[in-house]
């Protein structure tokens, strides 16, 4: 029982939090850290068989655009649009990822790229999209399915329950024989097809369910901000920020992009409250280092740093505990 009790106190945390932060600053920047978290636990399903896709902006724009077209276009709740998201969000990753998932490496990365900045330009001159100006969800919620809400709290539990559902669908895919797929693919792609393993079939599947869950979190980012354009739901920075997010705590890991999101999330908001514009500047300069330093010395994540941290502490309780004995039986 005691290997389950940290993790109750950090649910028992997670939930309560959002009553104890006293400004609505605060508030806020708690449903943003679960709302990145979402996204960057959706991008790193597609880790698992070390794809890095830096063209998750596409789906994310699926959904945003998806949620608030329902209500620009039909006059319907933005929950609506959350199942035409999916749907469009996993038709294009079935499509574009026959060819591309055949790349590896970087390769497989400068393609996504292209991909989302060849979406991004075709829906800054769609009108029906809104082109360089976007679309608005509803000004006034008219009922609670707006999803409109003045305070940051609704987003958060809505956000939490999303997380949760998110990290459930990680965990069982990860005990799956599909999770064990892509962990053979990770290590050797070539020695788990010659093992039998659907290398192909397994990594297309991984990446259209990454897509569709990335799809939920555009949907959410709509109708907390209550509105999409081109720059907020396709552009890169998006792609970026999830992928920094994943990697950072721990990419291939459960809660690896949940303790990224809350590194990240409040650096960036914190200083762009304090800078001004300015600060967006400064959270590129951020971002740039993070990778910089993550490539060099901890490739892995702090969650894998930790993990060592917390063996070598093991290890040399152990061996204390060996000698100790050992000059018990000495005496």
């Amino acid at each position: 029982m005691r290997r389950f009790v940290w993790p109750a106190l950090i649910v028992a945390l997670i939930i309560v939090l959002p009553l104890v932060l006293s400004t609505p600053f605060e508030q806020r920047i708690g449903a943003l850290i679960l709302l990145y978290a979402i996204a960057a636990s959706a991008w790193n399903i597609g880790s698992y068989a070390g794809q890095v896709s830096v063209g998750h902006a596409v789906f994310f724009g699926c959904g945003a655009y998806a949620a608030t077209g329902a209500y620009a276009h039909f006059a319907l709740s933005p929950l609506v649009g959350i199942p035409a998201g999916i749907v469009l969000a996993v038709a294009i990753a079935a499509i574009v990822g026959v060819p591309t998932l055949r790349l590896s490496g970087h390769y497989f990365s400068m393609a996504t790229i292209a991909l989302a900045e060849l979406v991004r330009l075709v829906v800054m001159n769609t009108e029906y999209l809104g082109a360089a100006v976007g679309l608005s969800g509803p000004a006034v919620p008219r009922n609670i399915f707006d999803v409109s809400f003045v305070s940051a709290l609704p987003y958060y539990y809505l956000f939490l329950a999303v997380l949760a559902l998110t990290l459930l669908v990680t965990w069982w895919m990860e005990r799956s024989r599909m999770g064990f797929y892509l962990r053979a693919i990770k290590d050797s792609e070539r020695a788990a097809r010659s093992l039998g393993a659907p290398t192909s079939r397994t990594k297309l599947y991984a990446f259209m369910l990454s897509a569709a869950l990335t799809s939920v979190a555009g949907a959410l980012y709509a109708m907390m901000f209550g509105f999409v354009d081109p720059d907020s739901g396709l552009g890169i920075l998006i792609s970026v920020k999830i992928l920094i997010m994943a990697a950072l705590g721990g990419a291939g890991f459960l809660f690896g992009p949940l303790v990224g999101a809350a590194i990240l999330v409040p650096l960036e908001e914190i200083s762009n409250s304090l800078l001004g514009g300015s600060g967006a500047g400064l959270t590129f300069v951020v971002y740039g280092a993070i990778i910089v330093l993550i490539a060099r010395f901890q490739p892995g994540g702090l969650l894998v740093l930790i993990t060592q941290v917390l063996e070598r502490r093991r290890k040399k309780a152990s061996e204390a505990a060996a000698k100790t004995t050992g000059l018990g039986h000495a005496s």
